[in-house]
């Protein structure tokens, strides 16, 4: 992308200030994402929607447009300073709309740029965990009272464990004798887990927990901080959309609490960190508690054994299939991923009365 084509996709946003320079920020995996520099701030980020893998992109920008806007409100008593650090900016185009679709088919949208902020890649003490559990729980307790039926499914069936099961059960088919052989054990332990990881989906399915609006990347590189370590607000909301409390905190415990990467072959360093547990589940029921009722609170632990699951299952049901969905790096890299996560189910369970 030159910059004389940045610089014009920029330029159909309504904003006031002129261009200057631009990088590229690389850590996504899924969108283009600029920082745009302009002679005087506010920066922006710029942002290219990746269309073949979301397949509405306007409703996904609608979505994450929507809640923000639910935030602000919300937050209006802040200074406006305070309130661009706490919130997603997004700036309309000069016709009116959040998002530019150039000549490609492409969709562009632009955000104000949050300055002297940092984010972070893994979590390394439990400060930043307590933090980021709050930025989660924040913006759970903010959108509460946002009706999320009239949000698009951007993912359809994403945490859906019936869905994933079905997939797991078509790979056992279609898999090799070798490659069956050599999961047998991990194939065991997902149908011996298969009625408790459906225990959340039955709930919501039922209507005994609350379909609510969820962030569904709560990643800890999803969080803002400040140059104290202190949270500004969660970022990346393309994947905002209805779920239930469980995913969102599910998946950042997932994130956070393994020890090692999560394709380390050396399952002797994957172990659940229960300091970092405990540190991001004080400060996500801190902002979230009183929307919860008592039973989305006590199937939270479940809700982190459940989103560790679903990643194992994906990974092994992918090597089944011959490994068709994820980048692989060598022959048995998804059989690796599924063994980190089922040893990062055993470590948590193995401490279940400390973390839980």
């Amino acid at each position: 992308m030159t910059q004389e084509q940045l610089k014009y996709k920029f330029n159909q946003f309504k904003h006031a200030s002129v261009y200057k320079s631009h990088k590229e920020l690389v850590s996504g995996h899924i969108n283009d994402t600029y920082l745009i520099e302009t002679q005087e701030e506010p920066y922006y980020i710029l942002q290219r929607i990746n269309h073949l893998v979301f397949k509405d992109v306007p409703g996904l920008i609608s979505n994450k447009v929507g809640v923000s806007k639910h935030i602000q409100k919300k937050l209006s008593h802040l200074p406006q300073d305070k309130l661009n650090q706490s919130v997603l900016m997004f700036v309309e185009t000069k016709k009116g709309d959040y998002y530019y679709k150039d000549e490609d088919g492409s969709y562009w949208n632009v955000m104000v740029y949050i300055n002297d902020s940092v984010t972070y890649d893994i979590v390394t003490n439990e400060e930043v965990a307590y933090e980021g559990g709050k930025l989660a729980g924040d913006f759970l307790n903010l959108t509460s009272d946002f009706d999320s039926s009239v949000l698009i499914d951007v993912i359809p069936k994403f945490h859906d464990m019936s869905f994933r099961f079905w997939q797991f059960e078509e790979a056992l088919k279609v898999a090799s004798k070798e490659r069956l052989e050599e999961a047998k054990v991990y194939i065991d332990k997902v149908i011996a887990l298969k009625e408790e990881m459906h225990i959340i989906q039955n709930l919501k399915e039922s209507g005994k927990i609350k379909l609510r609006v969820t962030h569904n990347d709560t990643k800890i590189s999803n969080a803002l901080f400040d140059k104290d370590n202190k949270g500004l607000c969660m970022i990346d909301t393309d994947t905002v959309m209805p779920g239930v409390v469980h995913y969102d905190f599910g998946d950042a415990i997932r994130t956070i609490c393994n020890t090692a990467a999560e394709d380390e072959t050396n399952l002797d360093l994957v172990n659940f960190n229960v300091a970092y547990y405990k540190a991001y589940k004080k400060g996500f029921l801190e902002k979230v508690e009183s929307a919860l009722t008592p039973l989305e609170i006590s199937t939270l632990p479940l809700a982190a054994k459940t989103m560790i699951f679903i990643m194992a299952i994906r990974f092994l049901t992918d090597f089944l299939n011959g490994d068709v969905y994820y980048k692989i790096k060598y022959p048995k890299h998804n059989l690796d991923r599924a063994k980190n996560q089922f040893k990062l189910i055993d470590s948590m369970m193995a401490q279940m009365e400390i973390a839980y």
